[in-house]
């Protein structure tokens, strides 16, 4: 990581559950040259430790807002864990620490302090269990948790990595509720919010965007189902009179292929297993989370908390380096589309 860095944008990471491996993988940060400058926000003796236990070689040092960055360290915003925590142990105590990560890099990122925000991974059970049972809105997740701390009223999952960029309309739903969660509304708003945000973070003046099918061979014509002619179709070819470049609905099973592919910018899949599970084969563990639809710009790696790997020096940053990667990429996208 270069020294100096007053000209850098400023990107928040999070270091999410202390007893997983977030930690130890942002000691690894020093390990490349980043165009941004990256600023960890966690516990400053918990990252020491968790980096002396995994055999990391690594130097921190508290963030001081306006000033460089020392040459072969790596910058900590230190907010104290309420407990010690130990490498595999879940601790509910913890569990507003992990919030108070994100809460302080929402807000930089809603004042403009930082450009971007990174998240490590963190415990959903865990978290729950320190909100207590009787909280009205238990934690379900970064995605959501984001969404309501930034008054955005729809969000849109995207994965990227092995070449593909892939976007949801349905996330974490049982299969059962997929098709009535595909409403004309809900298809809509994804499609305007994955367009606008690969022209203003990614640079795509006009997107190509394959929007797959529900059904087995996309409905075949209303034999595997009729979600595609009445749902879909109407759906697409109302937003292509406004301009959009939208091909589909597409075969799910001859969509993820390089010739269909190298014909679009990104894919709309239509439920989590349908997309998901092609991307993260082809991209072997450097996939990057981002969250579209937001007022700030946030990446995620793509795995858990690892708790059995946690101390161990065996944790692979590939993701999380991908992750900040992606997020400095955006920065500097949506600068120039600010600027043009």
């Amino acid at each position: 990581m270069s020294a100096g860095g007053a000209s850098r944008p400023l990107v928040a990471i999070t270091s999410g559950e202390p007893a997983g491996i977030g930690p130890e993988l942002c000691a690894r940060l020093l390990e490349r040259q980043w165009t941004v400058r990256p600023v960890v926000l966690g516990d400053l003796e918990l990252l020491r430790g968790r980096a002396a236990a995994a055999g990391v070689a690594a130097s921190f040092q508290p963030w001081r807002p306006g000033h460089d960055a020392a040459a072969g360290v790596i910058e900590v915003l230190h907010v104290p864990l309420a407990r010690p925590s130990r490498p595999g142990v879940l601790d509910a105590a913890n569990g507003a620490y992990v919030l108070g990560l994100l809460d302080r890099a929402i807000g930089g990122c809603k004042s403009g302090e930082f450009t971007a925000m990174v998240t490590a991974p963190v415990h959903k059970g865990v978290i729950c269990e320190s909100l207590g049972v009787s909280d009205a809105l238990p934690f379900s997740g970064h995605t959501e948790y984001l969404a309501e701390h930034t008054g955005t009223p729809r969000v849109v999952m995207m994965l990227a990595g092995g070449g593909m960029r892939v976007a949801l309309v349905t996330t974490h739903l049982p299969l059962a509720q997929v098709p009535a969660a595909i409403t004309p509304q809900a298809l809509e708003e994804t499609l305007r919010i994955l367009h606008a945000d690969l022209v203003r973070h990614f640079g795509i003046a006009a997107p190509r965007i394959l929007v797959a099918g529900l059904n087995p061979h996309a409905g075949e014509g209303g034999h595997m189902g009729r979600e595609e002619i009445d749902v879909i179709e109407p759906v697409l070819a109302r937003l292509r009179a406004e301009g959009m470049h939208l091909a589909g609905p597409l075969p799910a099973d001859t969509l993820f292929v390089p010739h269909t592919l190298e014909q679009g910018d990104a894919v709309l899949a239509m439920y989590h297993d349908q997309g998901l599970p092609v991307l993260k084969h082809a991209s072997f563990g450097g996939g990057v989370n981002v969250t579209l639809g937001l007022p700030i710009i946030r990446t995620s790696v793509d795995h858990g908390t690892a708790l059995d790997l946690a101390g161990s020096g065996r944790a692979d940053p590939g993701s999380l380096f991908a992750a900040l990667e992606l997020a400095a990429a955006m920065v500097a996208a949506r600068a120039a589309h600010a600027a043009a």
